[in-house]
């Protein structure tokens, strides 16, 4: 069973999923909201010097650049086929401009994404975190599997 150290006084646990994952993706810590949750690109820093929160636990592996695969397939395939159909541009012009946006897009979305994933598995309890709730009360203690 892990047990997560209480949350130091001043700290302002996430009220909702929405403000945790938000606070994840915009790549601040989603227990107290004032920390770094990354301490390299895509590697999450191993405790939150504000709160103390250990993200080791956290197991993001693939789902982030799932994620990220997703939101700029259905941003980029729209602008794609108008100019497809509506320009006279050729296909190779189509390709010079959307290739580099795709991999600015997705590279862009990484990290965001990894960081909301995170909060997310924080938020639920899942992977050993414990589950904690604004007001000071824990939610249930979360079972580390072998």
């Amino acid at each position: 069973m892990t047990i997560a150290a209480a949350a130091p006084p001043g700290i302002a646990l996430p009220v909702s999923f929405w403000q945790a994952a938000q606070r994840g993706a915009m790549c601040r810590c989603p227990r107290c909201g004032q920390a770094r949750l990354f301490a390299r690109w895509l590697k999450p820093a191993a405790n939150c010097p504000t709160c103390r929160q250990d993200w080791s636990h956290q197991r993001a592996d693939d789902f982030p650049a799932y994620l990220a695969i997703l939101v700029t397939g259905h941003v980029l395939a729209p602008i794609m086929i108008a100019l497809a159909l509506d320009t006279e541009l050729s296909p190779a012009a189509i390709l010079a401009l959307l290739l580099p946006s795709s991999v600015a897009m997705m590279l862009g979305l990484l990290q965001p994404a990894k960081g909301a994933v995170i909060a997310a598995q924080w938020w639920h309890g899942l992977h050993g975190f414990t589950k904690e709730r604004a007001g000071g009360e824990v939610a249930e203690q979360a079972v580390s599997k072998p």
